[in-house]
């Protein structure tokens, strides 16, 4: 065995070995656990079976992660990412679409991801969205992120009476519990203890178990869901509405460049850059993860994603795909731990549902500030994304407004041919919701 993970994983030329790399996994496997928390809740939010999707979310964590260390040798980890969950909740939940057909739009997204992967294309995608606008992005989903925590957990409510969001009962257990776990989570994160999320939803979740908001379980083991029902439920013709295009912009630019910046950032870390800062075999990594997006949708799991917290794995010494073995591994240990898993309750993971997505406004500082023409845009973004209560919305205005002061300020050469047909995708969105 020793062996054929010598020859597999290269170890001993990543000057590594088989404990490194389990510690490694195993640190990674602490810091990105919340999301068997998060993710089931939020969808359970849009009408979806928790159970089911709990049971989903792992297996395609431990197939797309077991797929990104053999083929890319990588110590990279997938899981879906919270923005995308939050967009397909939001879809399916606040905007009425179909489960199956956020599905569709899900599938499409990878489609593209690996079109553009395939073909070596990525460059001419950097290269037509605004640089500010990415961030834009990025920072807007955050808000979004946090707000659909605050509102998880009855902190923040929409006040019919004067027609706005405030603040909920702030006497209520749930409430209490979540600002208790938000109180948690910043001293462990301003401590920089390990494990910082998961320990402080395992804190909350015991924290409120007195208040009556933490329902104990019946057993501690149980067999995983059934997901026969969940498999292939897409509907990929009614995702090709134009309606649903900027949703699939939505789901297609977050994953694309989180990607980007994670594979670089953790590779940077890692020591796999080269001299010009490049990343040998990048497009293996980047088509793991479009596979991985498509291949998730057929269960209808929102887009699969590099998670950064696979630098926590390489901080502890991990080097090779080895490492994210390990960590697959754990996560099939949780399968069989889902009532434990599942008893945490939508107050414990509102507050790292609510840091995350604070903590993302952080891509804001990149944004081009000195020149209107990408500033005002990105603000559009931003704003919109929260005034329209959908990340498609806060896009469908950006780029528009984009174009309009890059005209205006006697820069149309700045304007990729390319951008004239989002323009027009997005005049076609607002065409549509008429």
């Amino acid at each position: 065995m020793k062996q054929w993970l010598e020859r597999q994983f290269k170890l001993s030329e990543f000057h590594s070995n088989v404990r490194t790399e389990l510690l490694a996994g195993l640190t990674t496997f602490v810091t990105m656990a919340y999301v068997l928390a998060t993710v089931p809740n939020m969808m359970e939010s849009a009408g979806l079976d928790k159970h089911v999707m709990f049971t989903v979310l792992i297996l395609l964590v431990i197939l797309t992660t077991c797929a990104m260390a053999f083929y890319t040798n990588r110590p990279f980890a997938l899981a879906p990412g919270l923005g995308s969950v939050g967009i397909v909740t939001a879809m399916i939940a606040n905007d009425g679409i179909a489960p199956d057909v956020a599905a569709g739009v899900i599938f499409w997204s990878g489609v593209l991801f690996i079109v553009i992967s395939f073909l070596g294309l990525r460059e001419a995608v950097v290269r037509v969205i605004p640089v500010s606008l990415k961030h834009a992005v990025s920072a807007g989903i955050g808000l979004f992120i946090a707000l659909l925590g605050a509102k998880s957990c009855g902190l923040i409510v929409a006040n019919e009476a004067k027609k706005s969001l405030g603040f909920g009962d702030l006497t209520a257990p749930t409430v209490i519990v979540a600002v208790i776990g938000f109180v948690i989570l910043l001293i462990l994160k301003t401590r920089s203890v390990p494990g910082d999320m998961i320990l402080a939803i395992a804190l909350t979740t015991l924290v409120g178990i007195p208040f009556g908001v933490t329902k104990m379980p019946e057993s501690l083991f149980t067999m995983p869901a059934n997901i026969g029902g969940q498999f292939l439920h897409v509907d990929f013709l009614g995702a090709l509405n134009f309606a649903y295009i900027p949703f699939l912009i939505a789901l297609f630019v977050p994953d694309f460049f989180s990607t980007f910046g994670t594979v670089l950032g953790v590779g940077a870390k890692a020591g796999y850059l080269d001299e010009d800062g490049n990343l040998p075999g990048i497009d293996k990594c980047f088509k793991v993860d479009a596979v991985a997006t498509s291949f998730g949708a057929l269960f209808g799991m929102p887009s699969m994603t590099t998670y950064l917290e696979s630098s926590a794995g390489v901080e502890a010494g991990g080097k090779t795909g080895l490492t994210v073995v390990f960590t697959s591994i754990f996560f099939g240990l949780a399968l069989i731990l889902a009532p434990i898993a599942l008893m945490i309750p939508s107050a414990a993971t509102a507050p790292v549902l609510m840091y995350i997505g604070i903590n993302m406004l952080g891509a804001m500082r990149n944004i081009k500030f000195n020149d209107l023409t990408e500033a005002f845009p990105a603000y559009v973004c931003i704003v919109f994304t929260i005034f329209g209560n959908n990340i498609a919305n806060g896009i469908c205005a950006a780029l528009p407004t984009y174009v309009i002061m890059k005209i205006s300020a006697g820069k149309i050469k700045e304007i990729r041919p390319v951008m004239w047909i989002l323009v027009a995708v997005c005049l076609l969105y607002f065409y549509s919701i008429l």
